[in-house]
């Protein structure tokens, strides 16, 4: 199999709130949008994250149509994470995790959009 691209989907209450956050704090680009739908990218990231409006007719399978969230981490891996926390603390984006470092290396925080979407940042040590 050959891979040519990849994407996260999220559903979530308010598509734009979710899109707004990480464009102004994650630095994507909206890539496409509809009436419950964008798709946004990020120069570095090399993948699509899109957020679906909950309940959104074209979901499918519908079973799964339920808002995500529940355990969920969307997690960037970065090259300056302290540098991060300060720009994102000054920008005041929420941080819901201060900087932590796990014995294993991972040094990391966590920020959260209005619809609750935990976004962790990480540098390895």
């Amino acid at each position: 199999m050959r891979i040519t691209g990849s994407a996260l989907s999220l559903n979530v209450a308010d598509p734009a709130a979710s899109a707004e956050f990480v464009t102004a704090h994650l630095g994507f680009t909206e890539q496409m949008a509809a009436d419950g739908f964008i798709s946004l990218a990020h120069p570095d990231s090399g993948m699509n994250l899109i957020y679906l409006r909950t309940g959104l007719s074209t979901f499918k399978p519908e079973r799964a149509a339920g808002a995500a969230g529940d355990g969920l981490l969307v997690v960037f891996v970065v090259d300056e994470i302290d540098a991060e926390y300060a720009r994102l603390r000054a920008a005041g984006a929420p941080i819901v995790t201060p900087i932590e470092t796990e014995e294993w290396g991972e040094r990391y925080f966590q920020t959260a959009d209005s619809n609750g979407i935990i976004y962790q940042l990480v540098q390895w040590v």
